[in-house]
């Protein structure tokens, strides 16, 4: 009886995983919005932890945070760079 259990716990699948298809006009409208400061960041976060979105739209979100965090610490590390390089022409 328990090996029936077992076969049938390892073939379900998470009931939260959402594989409904995202249509052109939804990426189109996903990117477009993702791309207004503040809204975007708050709609990524949110897309990316829901499990109401589908699948493949909360890996791009967060694909997306990604790519936000690496763009900052790069922007971050130039900045100082920079700033270092200028306060050092300046002879301080």
């Amino acid at each position: 009886m328990e090996q029936s259990n077992m076969s049938s716990a390892n073939t379900a699948t998470a009931p939260y995983i959402n594989n409904e298809h995202t249509s052109t006009g939804n990426w189109f409208l996903s990117i477009f919005l993702a791309g207004i400061p503040l809204v975007g960041l708050i709609l990524l976060i949110v897309w990316a932890f829901s499990h109401s979105t589908p699948l493949s739209k909360r890996n791009w979100a967060r694909a997306m945070l990604i790519w936000m965090v690496v763009a900052l610490i790069m922007f971050t590390l130039v900045a100082l760079v920079g700033g270092i390089g200028l306060a050092t022409m300046e002879g301080y």
